[in-house]
Protein backbone atom coordinates (compact mmCIF):
# COMPACT_ATOMS: atom_id res chain seq x y z
CA UNK A 1 0.00 0.00 0.00
CA UNK A 2 1.42 3.45 -1.12
CA UNK A 3 2.90 5.29 2.22
CA UNK A 4 1.26 8.09 1.20
CA UNK A 5 -1.94 6.81 1.45
CA UNK A 6 -3.35 7.52 5.00
CA UNK A 7 -6.85 6.56 4.55
CA UNK A 8 -7.97 3.71 2.20
CA UNK A 9 -11.40 1.66 1.58
CA UNK A 10 -12.24 -1.24 -0.06
CA UNK A 11 -15.63 -1.82 -1.50
CA UNK A 12 -16.89 -0.18 1.82
CA UNK A 13 -20.55 -1.47 2.41
CA UNK A 14 -23.35 -0.56 5.31
CA UNK A 15 -26.78 -2.09 4.95
CA UNK A 16 -29.75 -1.08 7.14
CA UNK A 17 -32.62 -2.87 6.14
CA UNK A 18 -33.12 -2.85 2.89
CA UNK A 19 -31.39 0.75 2.71
CA UNK A 20 -27.96 0.36 1.05
CA UNK A 21 -26.43 3.75 2.80
CA UNK A 22 -22.52 3.13 2.00
CA UNK A 23 -22.36 0.90 -1.59
CA UNK A 24 -18.81 -0.44 -2.17
CA UNK A 25 -16.88 2.63 -1.69
CA UNK A 26 -13.56 2.69 -2.71
CA UNK A 27 -11.18 5.81 -2.40
CA UNK A 28 -8.05 6.02 -1.20
CA UNK A 29 -6.89 9.61 1.27
CA UNK A 30 -3.39 10.68 0.50
CA UNK A 31 -1.63 12.53 3.82
CA UNK A 32 -1.54 15.70 4.48
CA UNK A 33 -4.42 16.96 1.82
CA UNK A 34 -7.99 18.55 2.53
CA UNK A 35 -10.02 15.67 1.05
CA UNK A 36 -13.81 16.69 0.90
CA UNK A 37 -17.12 14.78 0.70
CA UNK A 38 -19.92 16.01 -1.24
CA UNK A 39 -23.20 14.90 -2.44
CA UNK A 40 -26.66 15.94 -2.08
CA UNK A 41 -28.86 14.75 0.92
CA UNK A 42 -29.12 11.03 1.65
CA UNK A 43 -25.71 10.56 -0.13
CA UNK A 44 -24.72 8.30 2.71
CA UNK A 45 -21.48 10.64 3.58
CA UNK A 46 -22.18 10.72 7.40
CA UNK A 47 -22.67 7.42 7.47
CA UNK A 48 -19.27 6.75 5.32
CA UNK A 49 -17.52 9.01 7.87
CA UNK A 50 -19.40 6.97 10.71
CA UNK A 51 -17.71 4.20 9.23
CA UNK A 52 -14.12 5.52 9.23
CA UNK A 53 -14.26 6.47 12.72
CA UNK A 54 -15.77 3.16 14.25
CA UNK A 55 -19.20 4.39 14.79
CA UNK A 56 -20.26 1.96 12.74
CA UNK A 57 -19.49 -1.44 11.83
CA UNK A 58 -19.55 -2.28 8.00
CA UNK A 59 -21.99 -4.70 6.55
CA UNK A 60 -18.82 -5.74 4.29
CA UNK A 61 -15.60 -4.60 2.97
CA UNK A 62 -12.31 -2.97 4.56
CA UNK A 63 -11.05 0.47 6.01
CA UNK A 64 -7.61 0.55 6.09
CA UNK A 65 -5.61 3.44 8.17
CA UNK A 66 -1.56 3.68 7.75
CA UNK A 67 -1.67 0.73 5.90
CA UNK A 68 -3.26 -1.29 8.91
CA UNK A 69 -6.94 -2.78 8.55
CA UNK A 70 -8.32 -1.00 11.34
CA UNK A 71 -11.97 -2.45 9.93
CA UNK A 72 -14.51 -2.89 12.91
CA UNK A 73 -12.53 -1.26 15.23
CA UNK A 74 -14.81 0.38 17.98
CA UNK A 75 -14.57 3.94 18.63
CA UNK A 76 -12.30 4.53 21.49
CA UNK A 77 -9.61 2.40 19.57
CA UNK A 78 -9.73 4.61 16.45
CA UNK A 79 -9.03 7.51 18.33
CA UNK A 80 -6.20 6.10 19.90
CA UNK A 81 -4.91 5.31 16.16
CA UNK A 82 -4.96 9.01 15.40
CA UNK A 83 -7.97 9.57 14.30
CA UNK A 84 -10.70 12.36 15.61
CA UNK A 85 -14.25 12.73 14.41
CA UNK A 86 -16.54 15.93 15.06
CA UNK A 87 -20.18 15.83 14.50
CA UNK A 88 -23.01 17.55 12.55
CA UNK A 89 -24.24 18.04 16.05
CA UNK A 90 -22.19 20.58 18.18
CA UNK A 91 -20.60 18.14 21.17
CA UNK A 92 -19.54 19.59 24.25
CA UNK A 93 -20.15 19.75 27.96
CA UNK A 94 -22.15 22.85 28.66
CA UNK A 95 -21.26 23.28 31.81
CA UNK A 96 -17.29 23.42 31.70
CA UNK A 97 -15.26 26.31 30.83
CA UNK A 98 -13.46 26.13 27.62
CA UNK A 99 -9.91 25.38 29.50
CA UNK A 100 -11.60 22.52 30.89
CA UNK A 101 -13.50 21.08 27.87
CA UNK A 102 -10.08 20.72 26.39
CA UNK A 103 -7.84 19.88 29.12
CA UNK A 104 -10.42 16.74 29.61
CA UNK A 105 -10.29 15.92 25.87
CA UNK A 106 -6.39 15.97 25.91
CA UNK A 107 -6.55 14.11 29.57
CA UNK A 108 -8.48 11.25 27.66
CA UNK A 109 -6.25 10.33 25.65
CA UNK A 110 -3.24 10.05 28.08
CA UNK A 111 -2.18 7.78 30.81
CA UNK A 112 -4.20 9.80 33.73
CA UNK A 113 -7.89 9.14 31.82
CA UNK A 114 -8.96 7.70 34.79
CA UNK A 115 -7.59 9.27 37.38
CA UNK A 116 -10.53 11.20 39.04
CA UNK A 117 -9.77 11.89 42.17
CA UNK A 118 -6.47 13.82 41.79
CA UNK A 119 -5.95 17.15 41.88
CA UNK A 120 -6.19 18.49 38.16
CA UNK A 121 -2.91 20.77 39.08
CA UNK A 122 -0.97 17.45 39.48
CA UNK A 123 -1.60 17.12 35.57
CA UNK A 124 0.65 20.11 33.91
CA UNK A 125 1.41 18.67 30.75
CA UNK A 126 -2.04 18.49 29.92
CA UNK A 127 -3.04 22.14 30.87
CA UNK A 128 0.11 23.09 28.90
CA UNK A 129 -1.32 21.80 25.91
CA UNK A 130 -4.69 22.97 26.67
CA UNK A 131 -3.35 26.23 26.23
CA UNK A 132 -1.78 25.36 22.88
CA UNK A 133 -5.03 24.36 21.74
CA UNK A 134 -6.81 27.51 23.40
CA UNK A 135 -4.24 29.83 21.14
CA UNK A 136 -4.55 27.55 18.30
CA UNK A 137 -8.38 27.88 18.02
CA UNK A 138 -8.62 31.49 19.03
CA UNK A 139 -10.17 31.65 22.20
CA UNK A 140 -7.67 32.58 24.89
CA UNK A 141 -9.89 35.38 25.77
CA UNK A 142 -12.73 32.89 26.62
CA UNK A 143 -10.92 30.46 28.33
CA UNK A 144 -12.85 30.49 31.30
CA UNK A 145 -16.28 30.95 30.03
CA UNK A 146 -18.68 28.45 30.46
CA UNK A 147 -19.38 26.74 27.07
CA UNK A 148 -22.92 27.27 27.10
CA UNK A 149 -22.82 30.38 27.12
CA UNK A 150 -20.29 30.67 23.82
CA UNK A 151 -21.73 32.00 20.77
CA UNK A 152 -22.62 29.30 18.26
CA UNK A 153 -19.42 29.92 16.10
CA UNK A 154 -16.69 30.17 19.17
CA UNK A 155 -19.00 26.43 20.43
CA UNK A 156 -17.58 24.98 17.00
CA UNK A 157 -14.02 26.21 17.52
CA UNK A 158 -14.12 24.72 21.54
CA UNK A 159 -15.26 21.45 19.37
CA UNK A 160 -12.43 21.61 16.83
CA UNK A 161 -10.13 22.22 19.84
CA UNK A 162 -11.24 19.30 21.59
CA UNK A 163 -10.31 17.10 18.55
CA UNK A 164 -7.32 18.43 18.16
CA UNK A 165 -6.33 18.54 21.93
CA UNK A 166 -4.99 14.65 21.60
CA UNK A 167 -2.85 15.46 18.41
CA UNK A 168 -4.48 13.29 15.84
CA UNK A 169 -3.27 12.49 12.40
CA UNK A 170 -6.54 13.04 10.72
CA UNK A 171 -9.24 15.08 11.47
CA UNK A 172 -12.67 13.61 10.06
CA UNK A 173 -15.21 16.80 10.22
CA UNK A 174 -18.74 16.58 9.53
CA UNK A 175 -20.37 19.58 8.71
CA UNK A 176 -18.48 22.15 10.58
CA UNK A 177 -20.00 25.44 9.78
CA UNK A 178 -23.72 23.91 10.29
CA UNK A 179 -25.63 26.35 11.79
CA UNK A 180 -22.97 29.10 11.93
CA UNK A 181 -24.01 33.04 10.69
CA UNK A 182 -22.47 33.30 7.10
CA UNK A 183 -19.83 36.00 8.65
CA UNK A 184 -18.75 33.23 11.08
CA UNK A 185 -18.01 31.24 8.43
CA UNK A 186 -14.92 32.52 6.76
CA UNK A 187 -12.98 32.78 10.20
CA UNK A 188 -13.61 28.86 10.99
CA UNK A 189 -12.80 27.75 7.33
CA UNK A 190 -8.95 29.76 7.53
CA UNK A 191 -8.38 27.92 10.75
CA UNK A 192 -8.91 24.54 9.55
CA UNK A 193 -7.36 25.14 5.98
CA UNK A 194 -4.38 26.75 9.00
CA UNK A 195 -3.82 23.77 10.61
CA UNK A 196 -4.39 21.30 7.83
CA UNK A 197 -1.32 23.30 6.18
CA UNK A 198 1.04 23.80 8.96
CA UNK A 199 1.94 20.42 7.15
CA UNK A 200 1.07 17.41 9.61
CA UNK A 201 -2.73 16.97 9.47
CA UNK A 202 -4.84 15.28 7.05
CA UNK A 203 -8.67 16.79 7.11
CA UNK A 204 -11.64 15.19 5.55
CA UNK A 205 -14.72 17.26 5.34
CA UNK A 206 -18.61 16.79 5.05
CA UNK A 207 -19.46 20.01 3.41
CA UNK A 208 -23.00 21.31 2.17
CA UNK A 209 -21.24 24.95 1.59
CA UNK A 210 -19.97 24.35 -2.22
CA UNK A 211 -18.40 27.59 -1.95
CA UNK A 212 -16.03 26.47 1.36
CA UNK A 213 -15.72 23.12 -0.70
CA UNK A 214 -14.47 24.65 -3.80
CA UNK A 215 -12.11 27.20 -2.37
CA UNK A 216 -10.25 24.72 0.13
CA UNK A 217 -10.41 21.28 -1.13
CA UNK A 218 -7.27 19.21 -2.23
CA UNK A 219 -9.10 16.75 -3.89
CA UNK A 220 -13.68 16.01 -3.87
CA UNK A 221 -15.07 12.91 -3.43
CA UNK A 222 -19.11 13.01 -4.88
CA UNK A 223 -20.95 10.63 -3.04
CA UNK A 224 -24.43 9.94 -5.01
CA UNK A 225 -27.09 7.32 -3.40
CA UNK A 226 -24.02 5.85 -1.08
CA UNK A 227 -21.72 5.03 -4.04
CA UNK A 228 -19.00 7.29 -5.41
CA UNK A 229 -19.86 9.05 -8.41
CA UNK A 230 -17.21 11.30 -9.28
CA UNK A 231 -13.33 12.27 -7.90
CA UNK A 232 -10.80 14.81 -8.67
CA UNK A 233 -9.81 18.20 -8.17
CA UNK A 234 -12.39 21.17 -7.46
CA UNK A 235 -11.80 22.43 -11.13
CA UNK A 236 -12.21 18.78 -12.48
CA UNK A 237 -15.79 18.52 -10.20
CA UNK A 238 -16.49 21.73 -11.48
CA UNK A 239 -16.71 20.89 -14.80
CA UNK A 240 -18.15 17.20 -14.42
CA UNK A 241 -21.65 16.89 -16.57
CA UNK A 242 -22.58 14.19 -14.44
CA UNK A 243 -21.95 16.10 -11.17
CA UNK A 244 -24.04 18.85 -12.35
CA UNK A 245 -26.89 16.64 -13.54
CA UNK A 246 -27.09 14.62 -10.54
CA UNK A 247 -26.45 17.17 -7.66
CA UNK A 248 -29.24 18.01 -6.58
CA UNK A 249 -30.93 17.19 -9.83
CA UNK A 250 -29.19 19.65 -11.42
CA UNK A 251 -30.64 22.68 -9.81
CA UNK A 252 -27.48 23.39 -7.89
CA UNK A 253 -24.34 24.53 -10.14
CA UNK A 254 -20.65 23.82 -8.81
CA UNK A 255 -18.99 26.90 -9.51
CA UNK A 256 -15.73 27.79 -8.59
Amino acid sequence: MDSEIIFETEDLRKVFGGLVAVNDVSIKVHKNTLHAIIGPNGAGKTTFFNLLSGNLEPTSGKVFFKGKDITNQPVHRTIHFGIGRSFQITNIFPNLTVFENIRLASQAMGRDNFKFYRRTGSFQSYANRSWEVIELVGLVDRATTPARMLPHGDQRKLELGMILAPDPEVLLLDEPTAGMAAEQVPELITLIQGIQQAGDKTVMLVEHNMNVVMSVSDVITVMHQGAVLAEGSPSEIAANETVQTAYLGGLYQLDL
